[in-house]
């Protein structure tokens, strides 16, 4: 039943099991969609449904399978021809529903049912019930299609127009973040573990030795559980990453929140990494990088922010640095390898759309650091990676391009 539907929610990337199809299909033979389209809108939505970001595949898939229901509902004359020479059809009418049907002909009927779809449909208020049958037609407001849902009336606004409206598009995972989605996503960094002082109440303990002690009350506590993660976030900051900042502005404030990791560092640079770094966005305050990496431990979490777009000589070549006092001896490819090479898990988050990334100096980056858009799904990927490893992305042909330029 409805496998096409299920098969266009697949196409959609919509994650449906079999397990949770089959349970859509046990919901609608206890009738939990109220035998309605709405009803099963909303039904099918809470039992395959299991990301608020995935709401808005789901209204488009929706929309792509019941496109035409609102149209068949308009050329059922030939089903009620069919219903009505069906005499089993007719056995929960009562004898002054039948005496009413006898008093029409065909063509009366006909007219009369027709004229109750056009109501409904100019109306938008639930309709009349058919011929007074009071819901038992299988057609009109109170009868069904012939997928056993109603095809109209109810009050309110349809499934089909919420779905069209399309109202989560902003939760899709392949649009910018917001502050909270950002917490929400960093907290897939989390390694907990008991440290501190001895100050939360460890129930199962006490209950163990209470019961050792024959029910005289033994109270134990223990050190409370934190996020031992610590994150080292370098952030690009002005020149072309200006119309990015507001959102690297809400990354760092969802990374900074106290509490968030054991251990929190963040600094900033222009366009690439070289032999220093600034803690302040003014560049008033360096930090060697030689004496980041004395002072972090190779298990810190590394995060690079940045569209990694800048003149090739700026990355490659020595001294490539646009500030003529840094008297970089090494290339910031150079710099950003040993950065890599230091600490056991980095990734660089890219504002800059993906689509525009080949053929530029991001794909030379990208050969260094797992590379991933900043957006809920990139950040997402990211964390894992953080977290388990795995395959970085591949992006271009970084070699190509550097020996193509006269830099490799």
């Amino acid at each position: 039943m409805l496998i096409d539907f299920l098969f266009e929610l697949r196409a959609k990337k919509v994650p449906v099991s079999t397990h949770e199809w089959m349970a859509l299909m046990e919901g609608l033979a206890l009738g939990l969609h109220e035998s309605s389209l709405d009803g099963f809108y909303r039904l099918c939505r809470t039992i395959c449904v299991k990301d608020i970001a995935l709401y808005d595949a789901y209204d488009e898939a929706f929309l792509a399978y019941f496109k035409d229901v609102h149209v068949a509902s308009l050329q059922l004359t030939q089903d009620l021809l069919d219903w009505l020479s069906d005499p089993k059809a007719l056995e929960g009418l009562t004898a002054e529903q039948r005496a009413a049907m006898q008093g029409l002909d065909l063509e009366k009927l006909r007219a009369l049912f027709e004229q109750r779809l056009k109501e409904q449909k100019e109306r938008h208020d639930g309709g009349n019930r058919w011929i007074g049958t009071g819901g038992t037609s299988p057609f009109g407001t109170g009868g069904k299609n012939s997928n056993g849902m109603r095809v109209g009336g109810g009050g309110g606004r349809s499934a089909m127009a919420v779905a069209d409206e399309r109202r989560f598009k902003e939760y899709r995972r392949d649009v910018v973040l917001d502050v909270r989605q950002i917490d929400v996503a960093l907290r897939g960094l989390r390694k907990l573990g008991r440290e501190g002082a001895i100050e939360e109440l460890d129930l199962d303990e006490t209950i163990d030795k209470t019961c050792k002690n024959a029910g005289e009350i033994d109270i134990v506590f223990r050190p409370p559980r934190r996020n031992r993660v610590k994150v080292v976030l370098l952030m690009d900051v002005g020149g072309s990453m200006d119309p990015h900042s507001e959102l690297v502005s809400k990354l760092f404030t969802a990374a900074s929140r106290a509490g968030r990791f054991a251990k929190f560092r963040s600094y900033y640079f222009h366009n690439c990494v070289y032999n220093t770094i600034y803690e302040d966005a003014e560049f008033r305050k360096p930090v060697q990088v030689a004496d980041l990496l004395a002072n972090s431990d190779r298990d810190e979490k590394l995060v690079l922010v940045g569209d990694a777009l800048m003149h090739p000589a700026e990355l490659l070549d020595p001294g490539g640095s646009m500030y003529l006092y840094a008297q970089n001896r090494a290339s910031g490819h150079e710099w950003l390898r040993r950065l890599a090479a230091h600490f056991r898990s980095s990734v660089w988050l890219n504002p800059e759309p993906d689509r525009f990334w080949t053929g530029t100096t991001i794909e030379v980056i990208a050969s260094v650091f797992g590379m991933w858009p900043l957006t809920l799904d990139g950040l997402a990927h990211a964390v894992r990676y953080l977290v388990r490893g795995g395959e970085r992305p591949k992006v271009g042909h970084p070699e190509k391009w550097a020996k193509g330029m006269g830099l490799g």
